[in-house]
């Protein structure tokens, strides 16, 4: 029992030590103040340049294959959307401003969106036309994902999956038996890991509605949106998951877009 406990208090250790607290982006609104640890190895740079090739490889094969773009329409559609998000991205972090944006439409059954580091969009189509996507609904998906770019929880779990390696290496090296050290990185999975990629979501939740509030489009899309996807179905319990439940996020989403809705009228006007 006391190795098994060394490994997990080591894990959890590590996760810590060496990081830099940082905060990426301003509150806004919707109040995100949480303090972020990142580690010196992960940076902001190196994450960007792997994004802009990974995309642009991605973008390649896409277009090989005739599936980036496939509909004009569409793909303008879209652009317009994100055109009008882009620029709010000031309120959390003036730099995002300088970075090179680029949105594309990807046709894939899959319901799915993502924003790389630096601003690398893509939005597929069956998460248009299987929900049947309204433009406010699209703005909550694209601030969603845009809101992950500008709080790096890509760096913040990179750090995290870094640092919680070396402590297993660590242990082995200390002379702790394999099976204990697994146990402790699912522990660590579990309890932390996990939890922090469910709160890593609720702030791209309360930010994306908060930009698209700010962008003129109505946050209270949010809730439909989510309710649309409960019907989907197949989600894991919630504490085994990276995602908060449907339900969570429906309730969470009822506040934060009452919070931001005088800025919707504002923009309406």
């Amino acid at each position: 029992m006391k190795l098994k406990q060394f490994a997990i208090v080591l894990l959890g250790a590590v996760s810590v030590a060496g990081c830099q607290t940082v905060n990426t982006t301003s509150g806004g609104l919707v109040g995100i103040d949480r303090q972020q640890q990142m580690s010196p190895l992960v940076s902001s740079e190196s994450l960007t340049q792997q994004a802009t090739l990974t995309y642009s490889k991605l973008l390649g094969k896409e277009a090989g294959q005739g599936a980036l773009n496939p509909n004009a329409a569409q793909t303008a559609r879209v652009r317009a959307i994100a055109n009008r998000l882009i620029p709010q991205t000031a309120v959390f972090r003036p730099d995002a401003l300088r970075w090179k944006w680029e949105v594309n439409v990807i046709r894939s059954p899959e319901v799915n969106a993502w924003c790389m580091p630096g601003g690398k969009i893509a939005i597929y189509t069956g998460i248009i036309d299987k929900l049947k996507l309204s433009d406010d609904e699209i703005a909550a998906i694209l601030g969603h994902e845009i809101a992950h770019a500008l709080r790096e929880h890509a760096r913040e779990q990179a750090s995290e999956q870094s640092l919680v390696q070396l402590g297993m290496l660590g242990a082995q090296i200390g002379g702790v038996g394999g099976g204990t050290v697994n146990m402790a990185g699912q522990l660590y999975k579990v309890g932390v890991g996990l939890p922090h990629s469910r709160v890593h979501e609720t702030e791209a939740d309360r930010m994306g509605v908060e930009l698209a509030a700010r962008a003129g489009y109505d946050p209270r899309a949010a809730i439909g949106l989510w309710q649309k996807m409960s019907q989907l179905g197949g989600s894991p319990p919630e504490f085994l998951s990276t995602h908060p439940s449907a339900s969570t996020r429906i309730q969470d989403l009822e506040v934060y877009s009452a919070r931001v809705m005088p800025l919707y009228l504002a923009a309406k006007k």
